[in-house]
């Protein structure tokens, strides 16, 4: 990754199809930031093979290898030092932060959560809202604070729920959206550094 002024790192667990959409506004030069690395907490992700693609470092902090989360935190801020992190991007990463970490980097984490929050919070999101019978849902990103999917909205964006929708169809219509919103969200945040701009938020 070409250098640029603002350090981001993505913390993941999974496919890192979030990810893979940061990389490509990357190297399509639509968001001009550093991406210097990838935090997982899953030696078998699919996520470190798209890092390793792209040459993108790779912090593994295994939580079974640290007895408490605050040793397994601990672990993950000093390997960050070398990294001088401007930016965290949480894309699927299912480990919840707690306080003093959300502190430690505070109005620096963001999340990409696939509903409208503060509607359908937590880890089932797009099947509560499936199965909720709501006429639409959507995709948030936002600041991290110390409540899980709570925060200062940066960006939302909503998507009507069709009469023959199915779960799996509903799924890939969220996914796709994450995979455009997240840059979008990305490129906002920088250029308003860059700009010595605050950051907008909607709330």
């Amino acid at each position: 990754m070409k250098k640029g002024k603002i350090n981001l790192a993505i913390f993941a667990s999974g496919n890192g199809s979030n990810f893979a959409a940061i990389v490509k506004a990357i190297v399509e030069k639509k968001i001009k930031i550093n991406l210097v690395v990838l935090v997982c907490d899953k030696s078998q992700a699919f996520v470190i093979k798209r890092a390793q693609k792209a040459k993108v470092a790779v912090i593994l902090v295994d939580r079974q290898d640290f007895v408490t989360r605050i040793d397994f935190e601990k672990a993950i801020v000093q390997r960050l030092k070398n990294y001088k992190i401007n930016l965290i991007a949480l894309a699927g990463f299912m480990r919840i932060l707690s306080p003093a970490f959300v502190k430690r980097f505070s109005n620096r984490i963001i999340n990409i959560h696939p509903s409208l929050l503060p509607t359908f919070k937590g880890a089932q999101a797009i099947k509560d809202a499936f199965k909720s019978k709501v006429k639409s849902t959507g995709v948030t990103v936002h600041f991290v604070d110390a409540k899980v999917d709570h925060g200062p909205v940066i960006l939302q964006q909503e998507i009507k729920i069709k009469k023959r929708e199915t779960l799996v169809s509903l799924e890939r219509r969220i996914h796709l959206l994450e995979h455009k919103l997240y840059p979008q969200v990305i490129k906002l945040l920088v250029e308003a550094k860059l700009k010595g701009e605050a950051i907008p938020c909607s709330q």
